[in-house]
């Protein structure tokens, strides 16, 4: 195999998590260091950044300030929602691609994202190839979802268990000092996947969490949902509930009467209030005292409550990209193979092709859920508890976090 040589970009898109930037910095120190490539750019709010051709000289940044995007939250070169047509549609966004690749002998491109980000690199890959433009692409996944096929799990998935089973146990303790009850019900993250909802009986487990969770995997049914919490009520004088804010009904329609007109980038609905309706709908049902609550952003760029293996393996992820695209491989994403070493939890890369990766959703398995629907059995806890592991030492000035500060110097 011939060495490849030339400039790299990287991006990142999507929504933003606790360890994003870790891989982020896994590409580019590994990318900095490596003779093959000439030049380490950074794309600006991610494809959008490539379009318009602004691209950040990550080699002009700090080290110092480059080793802090280890513990800093949120896509610190800018996130997007941009979905790019099929080239066989509508090839006016490969063209600009492709110009901007040569302007800068861009031979290497890593795209940091989920599963609609996995499409963008997926289509930008083949594009390359049917034009002949040599050039290694590779997927760095991140997803709090959990939900990319082929993978054990996603870097920022266990921050965000983490950061809401940690959650719950605090809610349990505030929701139960008064000799009135009540009832709570927590709103988590989840469209169509229950893994972050699901993280919720960690709490449990540990003494201090949910009675009920209610995961998009199984409908949802509004009179059995009311006749668990009644019971649960009037046995404990207390209840709490998580649910995933994609919960639906046998039909497919969100139970959230929240969802609104607005979608994102690539056509999903936006949703929110499921936990202030239910919540009412609870209410007007017990008469009992009722609290939604929804952990909204909060629960994906907690940085504070950051699992250190979910650090480690999300540097890993960027590292293991760029070693791979400058020893030949392209067309394909960093996956997570779970094992163990004496008796320990272990996690090691593997090689997953992009066309299977794009657009396919990882959902919580039937056989995790209990019966009824309304809550998660122990395999789920054996698979989520590893993951959450370690804490990391997270700088700080005045004991608030020092988060890193990028000078963003264009690339001419």
């Amino acid at each position: 195999m011939k060495e490849l040589k030339g400039a790299c970009i990287v991006g990142q898109s999507g929504g933003p998590t606790s360890v994003i930037n870790a891989s982020v910095y896994g590409v580019v120190d590994t990318a900095l260091k490596s003779p093959a490539i000439t030049q380490v750019l950074g794309a600006a709010h991610g494809i959008k950044g490539v379009l318009a051709d602004c691209l950040y000289d990550m080699g002009k940044e700090d080290p110092q300030e480059l080793a802090l995007l280890k513990n800093t939250p949120s896509s610190a070169l800018g996130s997007c929602r941009y979905k790019m047509k099929d080239s066989e549609e509508d090839d006016t966004d490969y063209k600009r691609i492709l110009e901007v690749f040569r302007k800068h002998n861009v031979r290497y491109f890593f795209y940091n994202g989920g599963n609609d980000s996995m499409d963008t690199c997926n289509k930008i890959s083949k594009y390359m190839q049917k034009v002949g433009y040599e050039c290694r692409v590779m997927g760095v996944p991140k997803t709090i979802d959990n939900d990319l096929y082929g993978t054990d799990h996603c870097p920022g998935f266990a921050s965000a268990a983490k950061y809401i089973a940690t959650s719950c146990m605090e809610v349990y303790q505030d929701a139960r000092v008064y000799d009135t009850g009540m009832i709570c019900i927590i709103e988590i993250m989840g469209r169509h996947a229950g893994w972050l909802a699901g993280s919720a009986a960690l709490a449990t487990a540990y003494g201090a969490g949910p009675d009920l969770i209610y995961l998009p995997e199984t409908d949802f049914d509004m009179d059995k949902f009311l006749a668990d919490v009644e019971r649960i009520y009037k046995e404990k004088g207390n209840c709490m509930v998580a649910v995933s804010e994609g919960i639906h009904y046998a039909d497919g329609t969100f139970v959230s009467e929240a969802k609104t007109s607005a979608t994102d980038g690539f056509g999903h609905a936006q949703l929110g209030g499921l936990a202030a309706h239910l919540a009412a709908v609870v209410k007007e049902k017990t008469g009992a005292k009722v609290r939604g609550i929804e952990l909204s952003l909060l629960q994906r760029c907690g940085a504070h409550l950051a699992s250190e293996t979910d650090i480690e393996e999300s540097f890993m992820a960027g590292k293991a990209a760029v070693e791979n695209a400058v020893n030949g491989i392209t067309d394909k994403m960093v996956g997570f193979e779970r094992g163990t070493m004496d008796g320990r939890y272990l996690c090691k890369t593997k090689l997953l092709p992009l066309t299977e990766v794009a657009n396919t959703e990882k959902k919580v398995p039937r056989e995790w859920i209990n019966a009824e629907g309304n809550g998660v059995e122990q395999p789920f806890i054996d698979y989520v508890l590893p993951l959450i592991q370690g804490e990391p030492k997270l700088p700080k000035i005045d004991s608030l976090p020092r988060f890193a500060k990028l000078k963003k110097i264009q690339a001419e």
